[in-house]
């Protein structure tokens, strides 16, 4: 069966949801990237020295364990100092990434203005309205970031062909039963 090309939501409608997004969230992510370059520099220069003093320490103090033992932190000396570095990057990266999803998540929150959504839904079809009627979950609430990501996720996940479908799952048995069978006696309440 030819799907109806007017029931598919267009390219138009796309671009418009990224626009809208990107118009939304580019100050959380130009924040985020910023943050990220900045601790990149910091630790690299931080590391760099971390490794410079683990090279410059002079264990000649430790006599005492023999020489053997001297010889052999100083062979192993090189990779302690690099896994704690490599451990520290751990951390930050750790300390990076929830950085990043906590302010993903407040921009999510974020409330769509009035005019913003009022251009944007002018501009969508159709098929994209229904799919962002969809998306938007408690109309008591305004529309967030958070709708209108979920809104362009699932335009890409063919939601509009979903909806359709559903709508004609449902004509077809509201059809093939027109009128409600009443319960049976035994089952009704008093």
């Amino acid at each position: 069966m030819k799907q109806n090309p007017t029931s598919q939501p267009t390219r138009q409608d796309d671009v418009l949801l990224r626009n809208a997004l990107l118009k939304l969230t580019a100050a959380q992510k130009i924040t985020c990237v910023v943050v990220i370059v900045v601790v990149a520099l910091i630790w690299y220069d931080l590391l760099n020295r971390v490794v410079a003093f683990g090279h410059d320490l002079d264990y000649t103090g430790l006599h005492a364990l023999g020489p053997q033992a001297i010889e052999f932190v100083q062979q192993y000396n090189p990779f302690f100092w690099w896994g704690v570095v490599a451990l520290c990057t751990l951390i930050i990266a750790y300390f990076l990434y929830r950085y990043v999803r906590s302010s993903q998540e407040r921009v999510r929150g974020k409330l769509v203005s009035a005019e913003m959504f009022t251009e944007l839904v002018r501009h969508l079809s159709d098929p994209a309205k229904e799919v962002l009627r969809w998306a938007w979950q408690d109309r008591r609430d305004p529309v967030t970031v958070g709708d209108l990501q979920r809104t362009a996720h699932e335009l890409r996940a063919r939601r509009a062909a979903k909806i359709t479908l559903a709508r004609q799952h449902e004509q077809a048995l509201d059809a093939a039963d027109p009128v409600a069978s009443p319960a049976p006696s035994g089952l009704q309440s008093s």
